[in-house]
């Protein structure tokens, strides 16, 4: 069991916590108040970014001291937004948020993982008619050790999990939400996943 505190309380951190408590990890959704934000970061061991993406970096800095050492899994996509509201670009071109994250908390242990789904897909895998793929992009092979047991606990099997190296891959996974507004479009807001087939 660890604890976790989840940043960001929409449909991605509320599934994620739903499912993670049932798994019987000690859960704690984070609330917008920066106080509160570094209060129930101080307790955790694992920390998951699920704010928008769009503020992340300035949000998550500013708790640069209360993220130290810990363990933060970033499930987000930093984009900037189209007139529909879905991602028309990255905010981070030749980069990454993750790698940002990475740059900003030099001290934390950034993981990024579950970005390349639909949020329904992050608790329930098995639900797709064929095998998703879950990437880990890491520079700590400890820290992406314990993401891996989390993605077990979430219902993802070993072998649909997959180590891309460091964190300067998560720029490539990062960019696969550029074909999600093209995807929504020609199959409606049904689960999907980006998979690897061999």
């Amino acid at each position: 069991m660890s604890d976790i505190t989840i940043l960001g309380g929409g449909r991605v951190g509320g599934g994620l916590a739903t499912a993670l408590t049932r798994a019987g990890h000690k859960v704690t959704v984070a609330t917008r108040a920066p106080d509160a934000a570094a209060d129930a970061i101080r307790t955790a061991s694992i920390v998951i970014n699920a704010t928008p993406g769009a503020g992340s970096l300035e949000r998550l800095t500013a708790l640069r001291t209360e993220l130290r050492g810990k363990i933060l899994v970033d499930v987000t996509n930093a984009t900037v937004d189209g007139p529909d509201g879905l991602p028309a670009d990255l905010l981070y071109p030749g980069s990454s948020l993750a790698e940002r994250l990475q740059e900003a908390l030099p001290e934390t242990h950034v993981v990024k993982t579950l970005n390349t789904m639909l949020h329904t897909v992050m608790t329930a895998p098995a639900a797709l008619a064929q095998t998703p793929t879950a990437f880990l992009s890491g520079t700590d092979p400890e820290a992406k050790r314990v993401v891996r047991g989390l993605l077990l606990d979430l219902g993802w099997r070993q072998e649909w999990i997959t180590d891309l190296g460091g964190i300067e891959t998560a720029r490539a996974v990062e960019a696969a939400i550029l074909f999600v507004p093209h995807v929504i479009r020609s199959g409606g807001f049904a689960p999907f996943a980006i998979s690897i087939a061999r």
